[in-house]
């Protein structure tokens, strides 16, 4: 199994992505942004109207994290989006800059939760662990796309050591999905340095993932 880099699109083998319906579920940030500001300002209740109103969107990144090219693929991203909002309750301490980075972070928990449950699929297939019972729900496409989330996610973690800003560029144009723009805002960096890290990463993992 040789997993591959995202391409221009944003595609990887085994893992699907793209805007599946074609239509634009964004929030206009201004709504969100004043939910945001309660976020940082302590709100216990923020977070849940984050949620409601970003919900469309947090369910198009489950999908496509989820979304693999095998027949037979169970998708189940209510699943991963909870699993998502339990882990970002846990994130007291974060300071919100936007609905991009929202949503950014988002997207960074849930290739978490799919990292924790190939990991648990495959102790479990050597004998060892059983698969956490908080993430049962989550279904993945047989063994190779959890080998491909692995080997991608190793790959992530090495290119994170050389540079953290470009692999927070891949978790955003890849796993979020987002444009240019959105990531720049997510990241608060130009849109020029954007795409240079978007091409470098790309080339890098495409190295290491096909050596």
């Amino acid at each position: 199994m040789v997993a591959r880099a995202p391409d221009a699109g944003g595609q990887c083998r085994g893992i699907r992505l793209g805007n599946e319906d074609g239509l634009d579920h964004r929030v206009d940030s201004r709504d969100v942004t004043p939910l945001i500001a309660g976020l940082n300002a302590g709100d216990a209740g923020a977070l849940d109207r984050v949620i409601a109103l970003v919900y469309e969107e947090l369910r198009r990144i489950a999908h496509r994290q989820l979304a693999g090219e095998q027949s037979g693929h169970t998708l189940d991203t209510g699943a991963l989006v909870h699993e998502a909002y339990l882990k970002l309750r846990q994130l007291d301490r974060m300071q919100w800059r936007s609905r991009e980075h929202f949503l950014a972070m988002a997207a960074r928990v849930m290739r978490r939760v799919l990292v924790d449950y190939a990991e648990a699929r495959r102790a479990q297939k050597r004998g060892g662990a059983q698969l956490p019972g908080a993430i049962t729900a989550v279904s993945l496409a047989a063994d190779q796309p959890g080998e491909e989330i692995l080997a991608l996610d190793e790959a992530l973690r090495r290119l994170e050591a050389l540079s953290e800003r470009q692999s927070r560029v891949v978790e955003c144009r890849f796993f979020a999905g987002m444009s240019v723009e959105e990531t720049a805002a997510a990241l608060e960096l130009s849109e020029a340095t954007v795409k240079r890290d978007w091409v470098a990463a790309r080339a890098w993992l495409n190295r290491e993932l096909t050596r």
